[in-house]
């Protein structure tokens, strides 16, 4: 049989002749077939990091007006505070706005478009066949495609999480309300788009990618499927697993702090549980000579105790103080790294085992 005709090997592990191929060329290689993403990524960034700057610029300048100005009670520093409190409520981008919602969907797109056809178009085209007989074996190959695309990646968002943080700085040090009752505390607002979070998430969407594309083989189909195990991981972890990471405070001060993150609240009668969340009306119409009220059909934390409090009834709140927002993003971080490890295991594991 001549050279010409000799079957090609797909994994050259066991053939000692073959000199292993550098990693710094599979560096370059990665480079060249992704870079169509990886400029996709940084447009993405960049424009989102502009906008940011440039609002987050104007916020900033308004704050330092309005601490800088004394007496704090004045009509003229009054004034500053009003403008401050109306450029943070335009500016801002929480949870459920347009652009806290473009914000929280980045690692999902780098995820779905950048990690999802990192394996799949290879396997989907049959290009793997001819990449795996170049002299770097198959696990190096896919570790190489991952760990580099998951650095620059990580990176990247990395820098862009303290420009989130940066950004919200001064409506966190005024205690703003302008997301809403208690809902501006910095673990309960775009808590996932921190400098530790958001690189942690994109990981994790990146893993999620590249395990689904080895999966099904196909890269639209993998891009759905990413899309769904992050938004299905992402509203777990928001919903159920966050508040847990660490054992919540219990006060009955009417008003807890205004940057904590509400767990929930219940009510007790002479020592035992009467009601959760809100009291009922009946029992308002009883006891209150007017309904409270409060700004948005929201009475503002006190008003209800205020009224029930001499009845006997005791108002009982669980809540995540704001200075747990480090340990908190340490967590989150950590398991999110530990599961974006497994996951890239997993997906050399298949790499190593699948059949040319």
């Amino acid at each position: 049989m001549t050279a010409r005709a000799m079957p090609a090997r797909p994994d050259s592990e066991g053939d000692a002749s073959l000199r292993p191929v550098p990693w710094r060329r599979m560096a370059g290689l990665t480079w060249r077939q992704h870079r169509i993403a990886l400029v996709g990524v940084a447009v993405l960034l960049g424009a989102l990091a502009v906008y940011l700057w440039t609002a987050g610029t104007s916020l900033h300048h308004a704050w330092a007006a309005t601490i800088a100005c004394h007496p704090a009670t004045s009509p003229a520093c009054q004034s500053l505070a009003d403008a401050f409190n109306a450029s943070a409520t335009s500016h801002v981008m929480g949870d459920k706005g347009p652009g806290g919602v473009l914000l929280q969907v980045v690692p999902a797109l780098i995820g779905a478009f950048a990690g999802a056809p990192v394996l799949a178009r290879e396997l989907e085209t049959g290009t793997f066949r001819y990449a795996w007989t170049q002299g770097f074996a198959r696990w190096r190959w896919a570790l190489a495609k991952l760990v580099l695309l998951a650095v620059v990646l990580a990176a990247a968002t990395a820098a862009f999480g303290a420009l989130v943080s940066w950004y919200y700085q001064p409506d966190f040090a005024a205690g703003n309300q302008a997301l809403g009752l208690h809902q501006n505390s910095p673990l309960a607002t775009l808590f996932s788009l921190r400098e530790i979070t958001l690189p942690a998430w994109t990981l994790a969407a990146l893993t999620i990618g590249a395990l689904a594309g080895m999966l099904l083989r196909r890269v639209v189909p993998a891009i759905a499927a990413t899309l769904a195990a992050y938004a299905a991981l992402a509203i777990a972890t928001a919903g159920l697993l966050r508040e847990h990471y660490l054992t919540p405070l219990v006060t009955s001060n009417p008003t807890p702090p205004g940057t904590a993150w509400i767990i929930s609240q219940w009510w007790t009668k002479d020592g035992r549980f009467a009601f959760g969340g809100n009291p009922p009306i009946d029992l308002l119409n009883q006891f209150c000579s007017a309904p409270p009220t409060g700004q948005g059909q929201n009475p503002p934390f006190g008003t209800f105790a205020q009224c029930l409090a001499p009845h006997g009834y005791t108002q009982w709140t669980s809540y995540q103080p704001a200075t747990r927002l480090w340990p908190f993003q340490w967590i989150e971080g950590g398991w999110l790294l530990a599961l974006s490890a497994l996951l890239i295991a997993a997906t050399i594991w298949l790499v190593h085992r699948r059949a040319a």
